[in-house]
């Protein structure tokens, strides 16, 4: 028998938790492990930066104008907190879907970017917050040291945080590392994105006035709408209408909130609307969905 990959590991951890179907949460306190025996209907999330290594089957991810698939040996690297619609495409019951999804820390990245030798430097043509390359074996290696790391305390202390920034900065200087680095890097038109998306996200209750939001950061109206798009897969009323569906969903089914002061906390002013609006993005009404949650 060879030496353990990382999709045994993974297929271990899941089968000592009992885990045959959803997300077991690694001893970290970040990274997830997925499995699904099947194929799935379209879900709508918020991803934040990661990396996703599908390791098994096969996985489809995109916005409203932009679609990806990630297959297995491939990974996902998602630079912005972006709305996103996924689905599993390729999974059986004897060859399950199965992933790992580790979490960015912007402020390693950040930290490792001086380090870069100046001839390192990529440039991208394309500013779009998720791209796709094959996980190489290095890669896989250093997760699966981490993984093994965290296993014990000594190591988790000790260990684990070198190979994170192992991790980071073989992200940095991968297929990946042109659009991380674009990032990084502080007054450029990726960061000046990065910093609006933050600011609509930070309070999802306020009225967005784009061209207010692109003058704070000192872009016109015009070049903003265009960078944000191109970055993101969405314009910025989209994004903010995107993320305030999610939020409220999120809040349905796992608060006793009443519809209308959910609706009210994500910045609408009328029930009625909130109600086609969540119907016409999740497919039933607010009230519907959480009747459906809590049968489950």
């Amino acid at each position: 028998m060879g030496p353990q990959t990382l999709l045994d590991y993974v297929l271990a951890q899941l089968d000592h938790a009992g885990v045959a179907q959803g997300v077991l949460t690694h001893k970290d306190g970040g990274t997830v492990f997925l499995t699904h025996p099947a194929t799935t209907q379209h879900n709508a999330n918020v991803y934040r930066p990661l990396l996703c290594a599908v390791l098994q089957g096969a996985k489809e991810v995109g916005t409203s104008t932009r679609t990806l698939t990630v297959r297995a040996g491939q990974s996902l690297i998602v630079s912005n907190a972006l709305p996103v619609v996924s689905r599993i495409t390729e999974a059986a019951p004897d060859h399950p879907y199965v992933a790992l999804v580790f979490p960015l820390d912007l402020d390693l990245l950040r930290a490792l970017a001086p380090s870069l030798p100046q001839s390192s430097a990529q440039r991208v043509s394309d500013p779009f917050s998720i791209c796709l390359a094959p996980t190489g074996d290095d890669m896989q290696d250093a997760l699966l040291r981490y993984f093994r790391q965290c296993e014990t305390e000594v190591a988790r202390h000790m260990l684990a945080p070198i190979t994170s920034r192992e991790i980071h900065a073989r992200l940095l200087i991968g297929q990946h590392g042109g659009t991380l680095q674009k990032l990084v890097w502080h007054e450029n038109t990726a960061s000046r994105i990065f910093a609006a998306t933050h600011e609509i996200r930070s309070d999802l209750g306020k009225p967005l006035v784009v061209g207010e939001l692109a003058a704070r950061m000192g872009m016109s109206s015009s070049a903003f709408f265009e960078q944000f798009k191109a970055v993101t897969g969405n314009s910025p009323l989209q994004y903010q209408k995107d993320l305030r569906l999610l939020h409220a969903r999120n809040e349905l089914q796992t608060t006793g909130s009443k519809v209308s002061e959910i609706a009210y906390g994500v910045g609408y002013e009328s029930s009625a609307q909130f109600s086609r609006e969540y119907a016409r993005k999740f497919g039933c009404s607010p009230r519907q969905d959480r009747v459906s949650d809590a049968a489950e």
